[in-house]
């Protein structure tokens, strides 16, 4: 059977990435072989990109957006580890931000319907089965940043992840019909959040779903 594919996304401290562990945990002891990866990727495309995000080499968004749709384009079809033939196989495969990620915070710079275009060959080639957004104020966001880590990355900004949720929304609105968006208020304790998302996910995981 073919497998699933969500996608976890959220601003920057959302608390996705421990959600996503979470949830890969839930599922495998329900039954379903887990494969958790992460956007940036850890290839080439993937590490440059890093470097751009921490300040250590200077690029103008024009550049930025197409360098992650490549990096993308390789996470789903490279010959090692793809995505696409990881859902082929059957594997639920769960990642740490997807095209939604690019949606919004490119699109804070440049206009949504053009970064939407570049991401276009993603979306055709797998569209997840549905986005999980863990939505939280950037307060929240900057407060667990500034907890959890030494350094802070280009976009954690008040300014500019305030804007980039919005651009979220947006991103959801505009693609109504065509995916299928889950809203998690991601204030609450990691336990109930946690509930709320295997709650949602395990009715896409019936044969007939």
């Amino acid at each position: 059977m073919r497998g699933r594919f969500f996608a976890l996304e959220g601003i920057d401290g959302s608390g996705k990435s421990t959600q996503l562990e979470l949830l890969a945990r839930r599922l495998e002891q329900a039954g379903f072989p887990c494969l958790t990866t992460c956007e940036p990727t850890a290839g080439p495309i993937g590490s440059l990109l890093r470097q751009v995000l921490t300040g250590q080499i200077p690029c103008d968004s024009r550049v930025v957006a197409p360098l992650f749709t490549a990096d993308r384009l390789d996470h789903l079809l490279n010959g090692e580890n793809g995505l696409c033939r990881a859902v082929e196989r059957g594997l639920t495969v769960l990642s740490d931000r997807y095209y939604f990620s690019s949606y919004a915070y490119q699109s804070v710079d440049l206009p949504l319907e053009w970064v939407i275009e570049v991401n276009r060959p993603c979306a055709q080639l797998l569209r997840p089965t549905a986005t999980v957004f863990i939505d939280v104020s950037p307060e929240l966001a900057l407060a667990r940043i500034a907890q959890n880590r030494e350094r802070t990355e280009l976009f954690e900004t008040e300014d500019r992840l305030t804007r980039t949720r919005e651009q979220y929304l947006k991103a959801f609105e505009l693609e109504k019909g065509r995916e299928q968006v889950i809203l998690i208020p991601g204030d609450r304790d990691v336990e109930t959040i946690a509930s709320d998302i295997w709650s949602t996910i395990s009715t896409f995981l019936s044969p007939g779903a």
